[in-house]
């Protein structure tokens, strides 16, 4: 492994505002929606009426017989499954022979106008013999259910169990051991963007051009070379401006096959948007979890031992499913040093929507139960919250117990700015009741080290190219999704050149034109995709280094490069511009394309435990936060005051993005704490739309003081790891905590609304009023 580059202009420790942010403010930005749609037909999806059922019966002669009708398809149109994991490929993009949720497609059309395809929709008679539905991991585990999937008993998709260290002796060193259950509710990434694409085909070539909303161009190409048997040659995937992600278009979508099969049967151009419903029923999000949580600890704060075990309720199908259950163990590991850890995690398949990859994936529900646990352990030893955290801290580099590496670890420096901020230690306890202070810490990967699709090829490849222009265009196939990929891009291709970030062109997401990158997922793009960057920046600063030494008559060691300007000595009387040397180093060749890559080692990729891979990465982030709360115990309502969050970046790339990353994770994780939950009336979500599904708004939302901590890693660009993920899983936890801190309830479900505070109000005063005369009759 190689040493972390060094930033050669000094990184603008302000930060700059994206590249691609006056395109968004101004409205010049165009979404999948705003594309050219003119001679495009309207593509419309007939979804199940029923969760789980056999179809009988699926005529399509009366829709395909109207007028302004041009084709109508079905699972019979595709005969292969897909999915994001080669290992679990079990969805079709079309319901064949059983539908397994309520709103699974089952068949589509395309017509001239939306309101011809609804007709035809209408028109499709569809018979279906209802099956036994499983709303909850409970029913759909019972011995008597029926099998989603014949290859999965129980219906468990996958089930994992491993103990690291001696779990036994770790219970029996603690002074104090507690177990307790936690119930995480399913929520949604509620992105502001509606799924969208537009799919054209051209007949004569047998060319497929698809633009749509996913954060995995490289996957959408797999699958739809797979889906609809094409030469992957004969596929372009373009990424418009994408209006929000986090996770839920990190799989290739049924939509997105759906609308390339209608492409290639019409012979033409076919555009689907999805209304909010829709969005709602595709889903991908975090899966409803219940966690049982055993800790063991000393009366010193040390934890000697944990075991877990999870149940998440995974959806109809596969998705990331294997992934989630793994991760949720994994990164149980990597935050603390735990000397014994034992997990069982269920991934299990019920008749609802799949869910996926989210935010913070699979590591926010396990967190929260860990933190609060903690939290109320470290209450009834009388110890301070933040001495816990601190008798149980790394010491990096290291390896965990499950073989993740640890290179840089600034969890440390994140507790001591929050606990400093906030004003922890003069406020903690002195505060009116009704108000009340919590803490968390978390962590997140910064890129999976081993991928997903693994053909041998770098991890990241960036592509540079300059010509007579003296303009320097960075080429990459890596989603800017809004998380600002494309300005780290650029910042990493101008500092290692040392020119003016204005003189560096991105262009992204473009299959035909960009390299290959594996998507934007588990926050790998700093981390890889700017290492690539600066490998072939580094390349083309010695091309045009030897260029200037040649045009100066000097050895190119000789040659400083500052400023856009190249000289020897003080540069008093042999310097030339970044123009001069442009010309020098494109004579006899021309254009100058140059091409970065990097690849994750294989000591940084897991252990060989099974399913070691997953939680692996070349660098953790870490995070810590403080939450001050106010709760009116007469309605339950919590109101939250103010947040202090700090985060170990590695490096702040640009600062002013970060900052902005952290407020938008702890903002997701508030919505999970307070109010956003997936709820279903006989499988049909009852929150599709953005006025029943609860998410706090500006009214809500309270001030966020984020402190960066840069711990430096030793691989990260320019010593950087990721900055978007990491804090999330903090906020929840730390809420919980400071309710109870302001009221004295613990709760163990999530989200806490305030009718689940009442209720616990409600029942620690019946248990004190039972409790009062056991106490007079002793």
């Amino acid at each position: 492994m190689t040493a972390a580059a060094q930033p050669q202009g000094g990184l603008d420790r302000a930060g700059v505002p994206l590249i691609d942010g006056i395109d968004k403010v101004t409205g010049r930005a165009r979404y999948t929606a705003d594309l050219d749609h003119a001679g495009a037909l309207v593509g419309r999806i007939l979804r199940s009426p029923v969760s789980h059922g056999d179809i009988v019966v699926l005529d399509i002669s009366k829709a395909l017989a109207l007028d302004g009708v041009v084709a109508v398809v079905t699972g019979e149109d595709c005969a292969s499954t897909y999915g994001v994991l080669p290992i679990a490929m079990n969805e079709y993009p079309m319901a064949r022979g059983r539908v397994r949720y309520r709103g699974e497609p089952v068949a589509a059309v395309a017509a001239i106008d939306a309101a011809t395809a609804q007709r035809a929709l209408d028109l499709i008679e569809l018979k279906l013999r209802p099956l036994p539905a499983y709303y909850d991991s409970n029913s759909a585990r019972a011995a008597d259910a029926l099998l989603l999937h014949d290859n999965k008993p129980g219906n468990i998709e996958r089930e994992v169990h491993n103990e690291f260290g001696d779990l036994r002796a770790g219970f029996e060193a603690a002074d104090l051991v507690r177990e307790h259950v936690f119930d995480c509710a399913e929520v949604n990434h509620a992105q502001i963007e509606p799924h969208a694409c537009l799919m054209e085909y051209d007949p004569v070539s047998g060319r497929l051009t698809a633009q749509s909303v996913s954060q995995v161009g490289y996957y959408l190409h797999l699958m739809l070379a797979r889906c609809l048997e094409i030469d992957q040659s004969r596929i372009r995937v373009i990424k418009p401006f994408v209006g929000g992600g986090f996770g839920a278009r990190v799989e290739v979508l049924n939509f997105e096959i759906i609308a390339a099969l209608l492409a290639r049967k019409v012979g033409g151009k076919v555009s689907m948007q999805l209304t909010r419903e829709e969005t709602f029923i595709t889903h991908r999000a975090r899966p409803q979890t219940d966690i049982k949580l055993k800790i063991g600890m000393t009366r010193e704060g040390r934890v000697t031992a944990c075991a877990c075990e999870v149940v998440q309720r995974g959806g109809a199908y596969a998705g990331y499913g294997i992934v989630t259950i793994l991760y949720a163990g994994a990164l149980l590991q990597g935050l603390y040093d735990i000397p014994a850890i034992k997990y069982d995690g269920y991934r299990v398949y019920a008749n609802l929507p799949p869910c996926g990859a989210m935010r913070g994936h699979g590591s926010v529900n396990v967190r929260h139960a860990f933190e609060t646990l903690v939290d109320r352990m470290a209450r009834e030893l009388g110890l301070d919250p933040f001495a816990v955290r601190r008798a149980n801290l790394l010491t990096a580099p290291t390896r965990t117990l499950n073989d993740l590496m640890v290179n840089s670890y600034g969890l440390g420096d994140c507790l001591a700015k929050v606990e400093r901020a906030s004003g922890w230690r003069e406020r903690i306890g002195r505060l009116p009741r009704g108000k009340g202070l919590g803490m968390a810490c978390s962590h997140y990967v910064s890129g999976s080290a081993k991928p997903i699709h693994f053909t041998g090829e770098p991890h990241a490849v960036v592509a540079l190219r300059l010509d007579f222009d003296g303009g320097v265009t960075a080429l990459t196939g890596a989603a800017d999704i809004g998380q600002g990929s494309s300005t780290v891009v650029a910042i990493t291709v101008a500092e290692t050149l040392g020119v003016a970030l204005n003189r560096v062109r991105v262009i992204s997401g473009d299959s035909a034109i960009t390299p290959k990158d594996n998507g934007a997922y588990s926050s790998r793009i700093t981390f890889m995709v700017g290492n690539a960057a600066i490998d072939a920046a580094r390349q083309l600063k010695e091309i045009l280094v030897a260029a200037a030494a040649r045009k100066l008559e000097a050895g190119p060691d000789q040659v400083e490069c500052a400023g856009e300007t190249f000289y020897v000595g003080s540069g008093a009387q042999a310097a030339l511009s970044f123009a001069e040397v442009v010309k020098a180093a494109l004579v006899a060749e021309g254009a100058i394309t140059v091409k970065g890559t990097f690849t994750c080692p294989p000591e940084s990729q897991g252990g060989k435990h099974r399913g070691g891979a997953v939680g692996s990465t070349m660098g953790f982030s870490y995070a810590a936060q403080v939450v001050e709360v106010s709760v009116d115990d007469a309605t339950g309502l919590i109101t939250i005051d103010r947040v202090w969050a700090a985060l170990d970046c590695g490096r702040a790339i640009n600062p002013l993005a970060v900052v902005g990353q952290v407020q938008g994770a702890v903002w997701m994780g508030m919505g999970q704490a307070m109010c956003e939950e997936t709820r279903y009336l006989d499988g049909l979500p009852a929150h599709a739309s953005f006025l029943e599904y609860r998410m706090p708004t500006m009214a809500e939302s309270p001030p966020i003081e984020v402190q960066i901590v840069e711990s430096h890693d030793p691989f990260g660009p320019f010593g950087a790891k990721e900055a978007s993920e990491g804090a999330l899983a903090g906020f929840p936890p730390a809420m919980v905590n400071a309710v109870a801190n302001a009221i004295g309830v613990d709760l163990d479900e999530l989200p806490v609304t305030p009718d689940r505070v009442v209720e616990a109000l409600i029942r620690r005063r019946r248990e004190a009023r039972r409790a009062k005369p056991a106490r007079a009759a002793t």
